[in-house]
């Protein structure tokens, strides 16, 4: 019983050291070109993750913008308002897709892209718009996992 009770113990204190790692969205720090060096959650990033809230468009609609020839099977009606992410890894490294992702506008200035790690300076449409509950601060449309994970899903298009 003791070793089942240590075992909780020690998860709990390592899952909020995890959380103690989390940078949060007021917190992060861009490079001169819109760069984040350090991963947002902590945690590396599970691409097969990322490839779903990349597809999903109650998370990350990544899709409703940008083309992925892989997944133009599985994952139907790609938008082209923004450009395709064949290759994107071999364009970009690491930090700057985290960058672009948490927020584009840093990167590039008049985007349409969305700030998924972002939650002041903007107007942001109501909850009947969003699956985000209507809070102050609004909450980030995507955690630091999923940020993480999304760059992680990024980083395997390569051409």
């Amino acid at each position: 019983m003791r070793a089942l009770a240590a075992m909780v113990g020690a998860a709990a204190l390592a899952a909020s050291a995890a959380v103690a790692d989390e940078v949060a969205p007021q917190d992060v720090v861009y490079g001169e070109y819109g760069e984040i060096e350090v991963s947002l959650s902590g945690q590396p990033g599970d691409a097969a993750a990322g490839q779903k809230i990349y597809s999903d468009r109650a998370l990350g609609n990544c899709v409703a913008c940008h083309t992925v020839s892989q997944l133009l099977e599985s994952v139907g009606f790609h938008g082209n308002v923004g450009p395709s992410l064949d290759g994107v890894a071999d364009r970009w490294n690491e930090a700057e897709l985290r960058g672009i992702v948490a927020n584009a506008k840093n990167v590039y200035d008049g985007t349409m892209m969305p700030a998924f790690y972002k939650t002041s300076g903007y107007i942001r449409p109501g909850e009947g718009f969003t699956t985000k509950p209507a809070t102050e601060p609004l909450p980030p449309l995507l955690t630091a996992q999923q940020i993480e994970d999304v760059v992680a899903f990024l980083m395997t298009l390569k051409e």
